[in-house]
């Protein structure tokens, strides 16, 4: 396959020339776009055609705060090993005892990580894990209701939880936490579902 463009030599599964940028037409897939006379084709069992509307993890604030609490804590501590008369303390052994704190937004930030939610155009997808992940999906056809909950913090600091009433489950009910602007989300998930119901 040849790019329309600049002619440069491609491999069939390129959809973008990597010399000039310009997309390929697939004439297989235009062939039938043009038989099924122009009319959007679904492809749910196809995870490469479908489209990713977003993707959110927990917001990073407290992760944020806790990485300069620990910074300033580390400066704190070895300050004070450095007054103390009695012992004579070596720098690098007061400095590795401060910067130790790091460890603590660290495992935070790893935890964060972890969680991954993601609205594509048939389904909301909650990945869970590092190394070794665990998917959920909720199909949109089977959620009910979108709502957007926040205490008085979360509210004043820009962030809150997406509840989605979900249909195929006991108790149905799936929360997104700790979402930054969670109303823009929540809005996203319910002018999808619109397609859907």
């Amino acid at each position: 396959m040849r790019c329309p463009d600049c002619g440069v030599q491609l491999d069939s599964n390129s959809r973008f020339c990597n010399h000039c940028g310009a997309a390929i037409r697939d004439e297989e897939e235009t062939r039938i776009a043009r038989t099924s006379g122009g009319a959007p084709m679904r492809h749910d069992d196809d995870d490469d055609l479908e489209s990713v509307i977003f993707t959110a993890r927990p917001t990073m604030l407290f992760i944020k705060i806790g990485y300069v609490a620990a910074v300033l804590g580390a400066i704190l501590i070895t300050v004070l090993l450095a007054m103390v008369r009695f012992i004579d303390i070596p720098w690098f052994i007061s400095l590795p005892i401060a910067l130790s704190l790091l460890l603590i937004p660290a495992y935070y930030h790893l935890k964060r990580n972890m969680v991954r939610y993601t609205l594509t155009d048939s389904k909301i997808e909650i990945d869970y894990g590092l190394i070794a992940r665990t998917t959920r999906n909720i199909l949109l056809t089977k959620v009910q209701d979108v709502t957007v909950s926040a205490s008085i913090t979360q509210r004043i600091l820009g962030f809150g939880n997406i509840v989605i009433d979900n249909a195929s489950e006991i108790g149905g009910k799936t929360t997104l936490h700790n979402i930054n602007n969670p109303r823009h989300y929540a809005e996203l998930i319910l002018r999808q579902l619109r397609q859907w119901h």
